[in-house]
């Protein structure tokens, strides 16, 4: 299962933001392409215009590059096989996808959410979708996350992220597939403990959010992301991660940046929340989805499943989905009971 030269076709399903700019990376290194939207007015933009207006406007697209809103077409011949559309759409397109497969396939997911209901992370839905064909056609579930904007990755700004597989080798193959000269990929073989980081640092990134809106300081933002992580790896271990995992660049990495950067569209959100702005509104301005406000819902019930105790997650549930206030959220915070570190 390797890629075998620079001619071997690689889809890309979700033309969104993060999915064109992993498509601008691949390109760059001469693979060509498939960019797959389920849009036709989105796919016909991006033909015409050589770029994704709506999404990545500025960033011209690679000629190898060809988009697409035919599913079939887009995983004709394909190789490697990467899922980026948002964790609520996430089945229902892959069950699209699945009759498409060609055997030996390598499927990437680069989504960070939790499935609502099922409460499954993206490969454990990609699972349950594949069934039987995931051992006869030989297919490999992999994931790949990391503190990546999608506008600096499609820059070739300097980004690191990890790969990974529960076989080493092929989260190698992949290694080699998505490193380029601005793009450093690491391995892991701790899929669960990825995922789990990859979903709920965007509601962590909700509170620092709220702090920062709130006009809280630098220290309280440092506090969240510090409790935010110890919260992470508290439900991340009960459901059999990595430790390592939590203090890499899928763990803290990726924490650190969504919490503080201005690219962030979960503390975007938060920001506005602590502004004193309606979740409704917020939503309704914004063009991209903001992962953290579904996974909070879904997050919550994860955590009550597994029996893991964690407030901010709880706070910002009851801000998003009970209406209580940010000031009051904060204060009932800081006056729990106080404990060992």
């Amino acid at each position: 299962m390797t890629l075998k030269n620079k001619s071997d076709k690689i889809s890309v399903i979700g033309a969104g933001s993060w999915g064109t700019a992993l498509a601008c990376s691949l390109s760059g290194k001469g693979y060509k392409i498939s960019l797959w939207g389920h849009r036709k007015e989105t796919i016909e933009n991006l033909l015409s215009k050589k770029e994704n207006t709506k999404y990545l406007p500025g960033i011209a697209l690679n000629p190898n590059i060809v988009p697409t809103y035919e599913l079939e077409k887009a995983l004709r011949g394909c190789t490697t096989v990467c899922m980026v559309v948002p964790s609520h759409g996430f089945r229902k397109v892959f069950e699209s996808v699945v009759p498409f497969l060609e055997p030996e396939t390598h499927i990437v997911s680069a989504v960070k959410g939790i499935e609502k209901g099922s409460l499954m992370t993206m490969s454990q839905v990609m699972v349950h979708c594949l069934k039987e064909k995931m051992i006869s056609f030989n297919i490999s579930l992999s994931v790949l996350s990391g503190p990546s904007f999608a506008r600096e990755v499609a820059e070739c700004l300097p980004t690191a992220i990890t790969v990974g597989n529960v076989e080493i080798e092929k989260a190698r193959v992949l290694q080699n597939v998505f490193s380029s000269e601005k793009l450093r990929v690491y391995t892991s073989t701790d899929l669960i403990g990825i995922e789990v980081c990859a979903a709920f640092k965007n509601i962590v990134a909700i509170a620092a959010g709220i702090s920062d809106g709130l006009n809280f300081g630098l220290n309280a933002r440092a506090a969240i992301i510090t409790r935010g992580l110890a919260e992470i790896r508290r439900l991340g271990l009960k459901m059999g991660a990595q430790k390592d995992t939590f203090s890499g660049l899928s763990g803290i990495g990726d924490l650190i940046l969504t919490c503080t950067g201005d690219l962030s569209r979960n503390r975007s959100v938060g920001i506005k929340l602590g502004e004193g702005k309606k979740l409704v509104n917020i939503l309704e301005e914004m063009s991209m989805v903001a992962e953290g406000v579904k996974t909070t819902e879904s997050g919550s019930m994860l955590a009550q499943k597994y029996h893991v105790e964690m407030p901010i997650l709880e706070q910002v549930y009851e801000i998003l989905y009970k209406g209580k206030d940010c000031k009051k959220a904060v204060q009932d915070l800081l006056s729990r009971e106080l404990r060992d570190e």
